[in-house]
């Protein structure tokens, strides 16, 4: 026993003499000069976790025969509320091939885990026969009467679903797809859009009373209907136009209906709490007060899909809009108010109801690495979890316009849930990766060493924006595509990136060849563009 130590300790010393013999022969020169630090990640436990393996790419099951497998593919405008164990989420009719089509409108689903979701079918069969009566009364109405349209074409938008009492509200918009005159677009402005309300008393029925109109477009007497030559967008003939609401009632129990696009800005209207409906729409000034506008000159602005919520931690009102135009640019901004009807203020304290630019800016086209990216990705829900009180974004986003070997690519609408967090100065920051359900797990400063990629998201129009690779260092240093120092504030789970607050979540990384659970953040700079990291080794 004794002679085997002895052999094992002279190998030993064998072994260590021929390691520094040949470290000191080497000269300065051998030593190659790494293109990027040596990131050494700790070695830390990565969770069991079987994510979601959903393609992004759905063409293969979009036709509605397989519309069982859909989960979250053909979302368009979602509108999520929970009832019972289940979250159900409403939506445009929009499908990829408009394969929906002859089975009723606003889709919707059901999940109880916001991650795998369970398409249900429609919430209405056909248009109420109030929207038709309507339309052709208040054509009737017009100064020279027009004649009756016999059989009116529909647009069935952005449902919006609320719990109220102990009844389940839809607020829903139906648009009347042709010219107020002729049948050409070129010589008139299309016809009225109209807001309706529904009720449920469980959505699981599927069961609901139609209530009639709410609102619908007006004309305020400014610019006509009907014109000769190019259409010029600033003689838009309705003053707000009525589709998108959002609702919400406020702490002293008053309720509002906010809606609006593009036609004059966005508009407050309340609401008669019992019904549902505003007590009278005699005047102009019945329609609503505008709160936010991206010009107050402009009768013509890109920016629709209000979702209004009041956060009762921050007492204040947030009011999301969508910017540009949805196929690709679509972008999501956020501002807010001490009060609903406003002023409502951006992070730059400009005022956005004054037709001031809204900032901070939450979403952008993007993309990490491995993946072709997102875009059209806006028109937001913001909902929250009655019970653990965590707040969500579910929009949705579309593949690139051309995306090579798939047809009509930009088609292809995926809802997004994501999870939304707080800065320290009340803003809402959304997490750069969907929500997967990734179980929580200890984050600590040993966690954020290795490679990142980072998206500072400039607001471009139409453009991607991309990620650079970042690494974090156990020295607190940054390197890569961009340089500086890091730390984290493990009580408020904030890491700062070269002085940026940013959020942390356990993540699921969907871009990857195998996805994994991951760690993401996300952060504002002070001019409110969003900052995105995902750590990829």
């Amino acid at each position: 026993m004794k002679k085997s130590n002895s052999i094992l300790k002279l190998a030993f010393y064998v072994m260590l003499f021929l390691l520094v013999t040949t470290v000191s022969s080497c000269s300065k020169d051998d030593i190659p000069t790494p293109v990027a630090p040596v990131v050494v990640p700790p070695v830390v436990v990565i969770p069991t976790f079987a994510g979601p393996t959903y393609l992004d790419n759905y063409i293969s099951i979009a036709s509605w025969n397989s519309n069982s497998q859909w989960n979250l593919a053909n979302v368009h405008d979602p509108s999520v509320e929970k009832c019972g164990e289940y979250y159900y989420m409403y939506q445009t009719d929009a499908s990829y091939g408009n394969a929906h089509d002859g089975h009723g409108h606003f889709p919707y689903r059901r999940s109880k885990d916001l991650v795998t979701w369970q398409y249900m079918g429609s919430a209405m069969t056909v248009a109420p026969a109030w929207v038709k009566d309507s339309l052709n009364n208040k054509r009737a109405r017009m100064t020279p009467a027009l004649p009756p349209i016999a059989n009116p074409k529909f647009g069935y938008w952005a449902p919006y679903i609320k719990k109220v009492g102990n009844k389940y509200r839809m607020y829903y918009s139906i648009v009347v797809d042709e010219p107020i005159v002729g049948t050409d677009f070129t010589f008139s402005w299309s016809e009225r859009a109209f807001i309706g309300l529904a009720e449920s008393d469980d959505l699981a029925t599927n069961v609901w009373v139609d209530k009639g109109m709410v609102v619908c477009s007006e004309p305020d007497g400014l610019k006509p209907y009907s014109y000769t030559g190019a259409r010029n967008w600033e003689n838009a003939y309705f003053k707000f136009n009525a589709i998108d609401p959002t609702f919400t009632v406020t702490p002293q129990g008053e309720h509002y209906l906010i809606y609006g696009s593009w036609h004059s800005g966005i508009a407050a209207l309340k609401l008669n709490p019992t019904t549902g409906k505003p007590d009278r729409l005699k005047t102009l000034a019945d329609y609503g007060t505008r709160i936010a506008c991206r010009s107050a000159i402009s009768r013509w602005q890109a920016s629709e899909g209000p979702e209004i919520i009041y956060n009762p931690d921050t007492q204040y009102y947030y009011l999301f809009l969508a910017y540009d135009g949805l196929d690709v640019p679509y972008n999501t901004r956020v501002c807010r108010s001490k009060s609903i009807t406003g002023p409502f203020l951006g992070i730059n304290g400009a005022n956005v109801t004054n037709g001031a630019d809204c900032w901070p800016m939450l979403t952008h086209p993007y993309g990490f690495n491995g993946h072709t990216g997102w875009v059209g990705f806006s028109h937001c829900s913001v909902f929250q979890n009655p019970e653990s009180k965590q707040w969500y974004y579910a929009s949705q986003a579309r593949l690139p316009k051309d995306v090579p070997g798939v047809n009509a690519s930009n088609a292809l609408m995926m809802g997004h849930v994501r999870a939304i967090k707080w800065t320290e100065d009340g803003w809402p920051v959304v997490d750069p990766e969907r929500y997967a359900a990734v179980p929580e797990t200890s984050i600590t400063d040993i966690s954020f060493i290795g490679t990142w990629e980072q998206i500072t998201m400039n607001y471009q129009y139409a453009v991607i924006q991309k990620s650079a690779t970042i690494y974090l260092t156990a020295d607190k240093k940054v390197s890569g595509g961009i340089t500086g120092t890091w730390s984290y504030d493990n009580a408020n789970k904030t890491l700062a990136v070269n002085g940026i607050k940013c959020k942390v979540s356990d993540a699921w990384d969907w871009e990857a060849a195998t996805r994994k659970v991951t760690l993401t953040y996300s952060g504002l700079t002070p001019a409110g563009l969003p900052v995105w990291g995902k750590k990829i080794n």
